[in-house]
Order: structure tokens, then C-alpha cells, then sequence
């Protein structure tokens, strides 16, 4: 089988080819590599080439020979966002000196991917500290969407979902604190998974600059790849998929905040290609207050900035001023103040816990198409000034409530991806998975990766 027809492959396609002998690990990372050379200068996806890749590849080409494959991805290459901790290599954070430690071993997540022979293949780009929408930094540059190479494709895993939809990996792994992989793979086209709270273990890693919102989670060209890549990661039992149509809240807009007329007609579209589907769809507002909130979000990373910067002066230090002033902020809030955060919070998770009733909520995954590669954010959005977060108005309440959510490709047949995305219940990311099948088109591949492939 050809390296052109292999990067094509979803990572589940690869697995059965590897189980069949038309091919094994060995070319596909040769595949991805090739794919890396022809696109990576345009791109700026990876931060580093996983070190250990073509040795991996080889034993895991021998598992498969010898019918020993650790599990079904076995010799599957993938990216890891580079705020993960994987053997070896730095886990930059997309800051200087960060850059220059190696990390000693694999995070818990890492390490259960790589328990199942999933070959890292490098790092992803992210912005500094992964706490922007956009893919860049003082560091390693900014990162381009492969649909516009010009444009973001997003963040903070922007770096990932590039490789991923360039061809230039299988699938990816990443992270999600505000919507940093639902935003980031609906710029590029692809399915995303955002585990609730608890779904899949964390401990080994950098610190959390959000509270407990960040959590980790597959990036991939099908829904097939994600339940695969998410029955590695997580230790919890999965749940049994009951079939049969479900109740659905679509929520179009949040309050009076902006959003892109094109997205608002592709949202419409999905609405009712669910409801062809059987799902008892409700078009409505979201029950509950966001802007609680919404008016604390920024100083939830300003109060991790300033506990990070105290506990490791050296990359307080290097880190751009832009991040040295969020801290300086975050110095200044009391005791009383998170008190206070933490209570949003807790109000927003009690008034979310059994989904106002509903099976799902569906919405956007972003209320703006993307802007300029080295801008941090749109400054408007459908002829309205807007700030830091108003393309990002969909997501972050997600994370604080702890729930579990999937995006994947609208129906847009050519021209730049849009994405939306179904919230469950605790414990629902199966069933949100088994919903989005129903409806979600296939991957489409970018021009750019076709005509360099």
C-alpha cells in the first residue's frame, strides 16, 4: 500500500489494514513524515518530531507480524498538544524555557495511549500557557488552518487539529479548558471529544491554570476514531448506548452575544437534519444565566497565571508581558474573591446537572469563522466590536459545568469548515457520539493536503 493512500486513512481503516498485512506502523509513519515535509513549512503544526517514532514503529510492525498487538491502534501515530507530558521530549507549554526540559516520563493519558502501542509522532503548537483561541507564540510562531493557511485553525490545540486534518497525523490528543478542542476542530473540519470531569484520570502533567475545567480528549477524522481513542483513555466503565430518537435543546445564540450569519444558516441546517433523524428537537435559549460567569472567566486564569509564575520564577521570567501582567492581576484577588468564583461555579454545575431535562444540548462550537493566523482573536464578528472571548461564547460554560461534549463537521460541502457541537450529562459520551453519527458528514479533506499528497 502507497504512503498516498495511507495518510488518507482514518486511524480505525489504518488498524484494520495493519490486522490484515497490506501494511504496518513502519509506513505509516512514513506516510505522516512525508506528509510533514510537503506541508509543515506552510503549516507550523508541530513544535518537535517524537524522537523515539520510527524505533516504536518498527516494534510495533513486529507485534503486529507476531499477532501481539497491544490493542486495536496499536503502531497508530498520533500528535500530542504540547502541554502533555510524554517521555522525552519537552512539554513546552509554548513558552521558552519550558522548551528546553525534557519531561521524565508520560502523563497519565500519554501513558495509557502508548500502553495501547499509539506512536507519538511529535507535538502540537499551542499558544503560551493555552490560554488563547488562536495558535501562536513568542516561541515557535503561529500555527495555520490547512483549509486557509492564512487564517487560525484555532486554540489552543491548533497545532493538532492542522496536523490532523493536513494528513500529517492519524489522530491527536489534546486538551480542552474553554473549548480549546471543539473550537479548534470545528475550524478544521473534524470530530473532537471534550470527557466530562473524571472521564479520563490526569495526574503527571503542568499545572492546572483552571481550576478543574481542563480536560483531555481525542481529536480525529471520524467518530469511529474518537470511541476508539477514548476506550484507551478512559479507566471508567463505558455506558450502554440505549438506541431510539432523544430530546435535544438547540440553542442558537447565547444572550445578545454576536455570531456569523453563515454559521447561524449551517447551525439552522443541522437542526434539521437531526430532526430527519427522529431527534424531538426544541429551539430555544439556554435555561441558565451565563454571565455570573462569564464576568469572572478572565481572572480564573489570571489567579493560575500568578500561582504558576510563584511556584517556578524561571518561566514567570521568560514568559511574554502579556501573560507577566494576567499574573500581576491575579496576585491581587483575596481569598473572598475565588470564594466567590468558586460559587459561580458550583451554582452553574447544580443548575446544569440533569440537562433542564433534555438528552442534549446542541450549539455552535464558535460563533466566528476564523481571523488571521497571528491575531489572538476577531475584533468583530458580524460587524459588531467584540472582545477576547466573543467568539468563544459557546464553550467555556461547558468546561465549568464539567459536562461532556462532542463536536463535529457541519455540512458544508467546500469553502472553510463549521462546527457544532451536542453537550450530555455526565457520563454521556457514548450516547453523544451514537447522536452525532446520525448526521455528521465524513471528513473533508482540505485542497492543500490533497495537492501535496
Amino acid at each position: 500500500m502507497t504512503c498516498d493512500a495511507l495518510w488518507q486513512m482514518d486511524a480505525t481503516a489504518l488498524s484494520q489494514a495493519f490486522s490484515r498485512g497490506e501494511t504496518d506502523p513502519v509506513d505509516a509513519l512514513e506516510a505522516c513524515l512525508a506528509q510533514m515535509d510537503l506541508l509543515e513549512p506552510m503549516l507550523n503544526a508541530y513544535t518537535c518530531r517524537g524522537p523515539e517514532a520510527r524505533g516504536e514503529a518498527e516494534r510495533a510492525a513486529r507485534r503486529w507480524r507476531e499477532g501481539r498487538a497491544l490493542s486495536p491502534l496499536d503502531g497508530v501515530p498520533v500528535i500530542v498538544k504540547d502541554n502533555l507530558c510524554v517521555a522525552g521530549m519537552a512539554a513546552s507549554w509554548g513558552t521558552r524555557v519550558l522548551a528546553g526540559r525534557v519531561c521524565a516520563g508520560d502523563e497519565a493519558p500519554v501513558q495509557r495511549l502508548r500502553s495501547g502501542g499509539i506512536i507519538v509522532v511529535g507535538k502540537g503548537n499551542t499558544p503560551e500557557f493555552a490560554v488563547e483561541g488562536y495558535t501562536g507564540n513568542q516561541t515557535f510562531g503561529a500555527t495555520g488552518n490547512p483549509f486557509a493557511p492564512g487564517l487560525t485553525p484555532g486554540g489552543s490545540s491548533g497545532g493538532v487539529v492542522a496536523a490532523v486534518a493536513a494528513g500529517m497525523a492519524f489522530a491527536g490528543l489534546a486538551t480542552d479548558g474553554g473549548g480549546s478542542i471543539r473550537r479548534p476542530a470545528g475550524y478544521t473540519g473534524l470530530f473532537g471529544l471534550k470527557p466530562g470531569i473524571g472521564h479520563v484520570h490526569r495526574a503527571g502533567g503542568l499545572a492546572q491554570l483552571l481550576l478543574d475545567f481542563e480536560v483531555v480528549g481525542p481529536v480525529a477524522r471520524s467518530l469511529r476514531d474518537l470511541r476508539a481513542i477514548d476506550t484507551l483513555l478512559s479507566e471508567k466503565a463505558h455506558e450502554t448506548v440505549r438506541p431510539g430518537p432523544r430530546r435535544i435543546l438547540a440553542v442558537a445564540a447565547i444572550s445578545d452575544h454576536r455570531y456569523d450569519v453563515g454559521i447561524a444558516s449551517v447551525f439552522e441546517q443541522c437542526v434539521s437534519e437531526l430532526e430527519a433523524a427522529g431527534h424531538t428537537i426544541t429551539p430555544g435559549p439556554l435555561p441558565v444565566d451565563l454571565e455570573p460567569l462569564n464576568a469572572v472567566w478572565g481572572s480564573i486564569a489570571e489567579i493560575g497565571l500568578a500561582r504558576l509564575f510563584a511556584a517556578d520564577p524561571e518561566v514567570a521570567a521568560s514568559a511574554a508581558p502579556k501573560y507577566r501582567e494576567m499574573a500581576q492581576r491575579g496576585q491581587s484577588y483575596d481569598a473572598a474573591y475565588l470564594y466567590d468564583v468558586l460559587t459561580r461555579v458550583y451554582a452553574l454545575r447544580e443548575a446544569a446537572r440533569d440537562l433542564w431535562g433534555y438528552d442534549a444540548v446542541l450549539m455552535p462550537t464558535s460563533a466566528a469563522y476564523p481571523w488571521p493566523a497571528d491575531q489572538a482573536y476577531p475584533p468583530q464578528i458580524n460587524g459588531h466590536d467584540v472582545g477576547p472571548r466573543g467568539h468563544a461564547v459557546y464553550t467555556g460554560w461547558v468546561n465549568a459545568a464539567g459536562l461532556p461534549a462532542v463536536a463535529f463537521p457541519a455540512s458544508v460541502p467546500e469553502g472553510l469548515p463549521v462546527g457544532v457541537q451536542l453537550i450530555g450529562r455526565m457520563g454521556s459520551e457514548a450516547s453523544l457520539m451514537a447522536i452525532a453519527e446520525g448526521v455528521a458528514p465524513p471528513f473533508r479533506w482540505p485542497d492543500l493536503a490533497l495537492s501535496a499528497g
